[in-house]
């Protein structure tokens, strides 16, 4: 059995939740969107309960059929994670220093 931490259950529900308010709002019933997402209904119907079982692909290609599938691609974008560029940002070198000359033998 698939146990999750509540935050992570809870986002995948209101992902879900959602999902079908995107496709009812575009007034797509559910077998075009299943059709167009080479899914079944019951898959559709996981999906839109935000079920943690179904493959992150099926998602994927429901949010693509709903013309949302760029926002998938921005969700950890590093200009979205404010914590990791912070920690970037503190183990940045203090200097920079230029690449040594190399003395040649024959040059003193």
């Amino acid at each position: 059995m698939l146990t999750l931490p509540i935050p992570v259950t809870r986002a995948l529900r209101k992902l879900g939740h959602d999902i079908k308010d995107a496709r009812r709002r575009r007034r797509l019933p559910m077998f075009i969107v299943t059709q167009r997402a080479s899914i079944s209904a019951p898959t559709l119907i996981r999906i839109e309960k935000g079920d943690p079982k179904v493959a992150i692909g099926s998602y994927a290609t429901v949010l693509f059929v709903l013309g949302l599938a760029d926002r998938l691609a921005d969700l950890v974008d590093a200009t979205n994670d404010p914590i990791g560029l912070q920690l970037e940002e503190e183990n940045l070198p203090k200097r920079i220093r230029g690449a040594r000359k190399q003395v040649s033998p024959d040059h003193k």
